[in-house]
């Protein structure tokens, strides 16, 4: 069994469950692309340590329309996902022109920020899993997300007792040495890390695989070698 450390923060306390739905943790990611590259590593551990009559798991995401593969990616999206326990019906895809997956575009934030608080609130969702300032690999849409979460967070618009994680962003020579990265990240400052042992890791590159039309080369090596699909370091905004 793999390792998973969550620190709680020292102070609030969670919204209460809602009667008709128990509550969720939900990543929110841009494109139906590479989110995969990273949250398997939560999503397989939290499928592992939560019992699934407590918590919902649930993942939001915009619809990727680079190159014109929308619908391709939505539907490998959703495979990649049920693969992680998370069922179609707990996978929500906005589609919107002025969301527009491109690693160039910074998104509109307060649009942006009204379908993420809709999401949180139908869902019921107390825990938000993003990416950080970063971005992982300073995408522009992934930085997007971060600055709406933030926004959100520091303007109190979030509900009551719902927390925002966001995923660390390493270095170029970190982000690359997979395994070895370990006792650097365990030594490091963080409010949450997941490590997955090596059975975990590999249902994470089938899940990363069902993502065919994005499988370049480079990502291929990503697969072998990013430290992200075996160690997920986080904060709590």
């Amino acid at each position: 069994m793999g390792t998973l450390e969550l620190r709680a923060p020292q102070s609030g306390n969670p919204a209460p469950p809602s009667p008709s739905r128990p509550p969720g943790c939900g990543p929110v990611t841009p494109a139906l692309s590479l989110r995969c590259l990273w949250r398997p590593a939560t999503a397989e551990k939290s499928r592992l340590r939560t019992p699934s009559r407590q918590h919902n798991r649930c993942s939001a995401g915009i619809k990727g329309n680079y190159y014109n593969q929308g619908e391709i990616r939505k539907k490998e999206l959703e495979q990649s996902c049920f693969l992680l326990g998370i069922p179609a019906s707990d996978v929500t895809v906005i589609d919107h022109r002025d969301l527009p997956d491109n690693p160039a575009v910074e998104w509109d934030t307060q649009l942006l920020a009204a379908f993420v608080l809709e999401h949180i609130e139908a869902n019921n969702i107390n825990l938000v899993i993003t990416f950080d300032a970063g971005g992982v690999s300073g995408h522009a849409n992934h930085i997007s997300l971060y600055t709406t979460l933030r926004s959100l967070h520091s303007e109190g618009k979030l509900p009551e007792g719902c927390r925002v994680l966001v995923l660390e962003s390493v270095n170029l020579f970190r982000k690359y040495i997979s395994i070895l990265d370990v006792p650097l990240s365990c030594l490091l400052p963080r409010d949450a890390l997941f490590i997955l042992t090596e059975e975990e890791t590999e249902q994470a590159r089938r899940a990363m695989r069902c993502h065919r039309s994005q499988l370049l080369w480079f990502r291929r090596v990503y697969m072998l070698f990013s430290r992200y699909m075996v160690i997920n370091s986080l904060r709590l905004l």
